[in-house]
């Protein structure tokens, strides 16, 4: 599995949450999407091939609030969160120092640049009504996150995938992405070298022959409930069959 065929996609909070904004798409699934760290996040939509686009694919979030997305059943995309960013008021044009999509606040399908931590999602298919999502580090690490059931499911196994912790303080020296001397990103080693091996791609693209790097293992012992690598399955993709989960940046 490649990062772009990647499967798709906390903390539970408490039912006196308070609201900043919905935004809705007629019958469907919850997404409640929280910024639980110190600085702004700029959250990154990118929908599946045609899936609807949500909220035009990226907005501010600021420090402590969050928003609830109500999406149909059956979508799947992804959701990452850029850092450092500034925008033009009026043309609402900038720069975020991670997940950039383009030079805008609304990415309106396009993908955030790596590293960038992703929450991936297919909610329910023809075939299944079934939930899948994981968090992903096949992309690297600028963030931690998490995407967790509230109040239940219907089936599944409904587990938490996150990644807690900031990789970028043990990022190997090879991987670090710096701003201005910062450490702010952390590259997967698919990502640094670009080769089939590092990303079970071309004669690798078999999970009997492509095998978790050094790089991979140091991601999966600090995070064991994120994909490491492109074929890390077992103990990283999550089912459930629940109406509303939180999408938290920076988890507690």
């Amino acid at each position: 599995m490649t990062t772009s065929s990647h499967h798709f996609i906390f903390f539970c909070f408490l039912l006196s949450i308070s609201v900043s904004g919905v935004v809705t798409y007629g019958k469907g699934i919850q997404l409640i999407i929280v910024n639980n760290c110190k600085e702004s996040v700029w959250p990154g939509i990118l929908s599946n091939g045609g899936q609807p686009s949500i909220k035009e694919g990226g907005f501010h979030l600021p420090s402590g609030e969050e928003i609830v997305l109500q999406v149909p059943n059956k979508w799947s995309g992804r959701i990452w969160g850029r850092q450092g960013c500034w925008f033009d008021e009026t043309t609402e044009k900038g720069l975020c120092q991670t997940g950039d999509c383009g030079g805008v606040l609304k990415c309106r399908g396009v993908g955030g640049v790596p590293p960038a931590t992703l929450v991936e999602m297919t909610l329910g298919t023809s075939q299944s009504a079934m939930h899948y999502y994981d968090v992903s580090l096949v992309d690297g690490f600028n963030l931690p996150m998490s995407m967790k059931p509230v109040g239940g499911g219907g089936g599944g196994g409904c587990g938490v995938a996150s990644c807690e912790a900031d990789l970028n303080a043990c990022c190997p020296s090879s991987l670090v992405v710096k701003h201005d001397g910062k450490v702010v990103g952390c590259k997967s080693a698919c990502l640094a070298t670009k080769s089939d091996k590092y990303c079970c791609s071309g004669e690798f693209a078999d999970p009997n022959i492509c095998k978790p790097t050094l790089f991979a293992r140091v991601f999966k012992t600090v995070c064991p409930r994120a994909y490491s690598y492109a074929y890390d399955d077992s103990t990283s993709l999550m089912t459930c069959l629940a109406k509303r989960y939180a999408i938290t940046f920076c988890p507690a």
